[in-house]
């Protein structure tokens, strides 16, 4: 009953941030790595893009002590790949919004998800893998978290 509770409500605010997000306001352009033009390109490592985040909403839940209610926005460019990261204690619900997304959680298969499909990643997840295979057109997802008031909603692995 809990759990139906919880879902219907993340829905319903889902629901309200994606309507709220998708207005024009909500975009944001995002940036490209630069490349110092004396590098010659043998010794240039090139990285993939990464993700960017747009938080929208944060609150305190006033019927469930010690936790927070975030939402945001995860811009994927073409080709961007996250960092392998932990989002501590937190239940994560994400959606994708637009394109298509590759993702893998510690222990799990690689998985597909296209524009309105979703997955979740239980407290202490590793999400060792979160890519936009298009590389002409843009992803982006919804993802709410559920966390310790006060934790950071996400940490990158170590570089290697």
């Amino acid at each position: 009953m809990i759990r139906e509770w919880l879902a219907g409500g993340l829905l319903a605010a889902g629901v309200v941030v994606v309507a709220t997000a998708c207005a024009p306001a909500a975009e944001r352009a995002t940036g490209t790595v630069p490349v110092a033009a004396e590098v010659p390109v043998t010794a240039t490592v090139s990285q993939p893009p990464s993700e960017t985040v747009t938080p929208l909403w944060v609150q305190s839940l006033p019927n469930v002590k010690g936790k927070t209610f975030t939402s945001s926005i995860v811009h994927f460019p073409p080709g961007a790949r996250a960092v392998p990261h932990r989002h501590g204690q937190a239940f994560v619900y994400a959606y994708v919004l637009e394109g298509t997304l590759r993702s893998q959680i510690g222990g799990q298969p690689v998985r597909t998800y296209r524009q309105g499909e979703n997955w979740v990643e239980p407290p202490g997840a590793h999400h060792v893998l979160t890519q936009n295979i298009s590389g002409t057109e843009p992803a982006k997802l919804l993802v709410i978290f559920i966390s310790n008031t006060g934790d950071k909603i996400k940490v990158d692995d170590p570089p290697r």
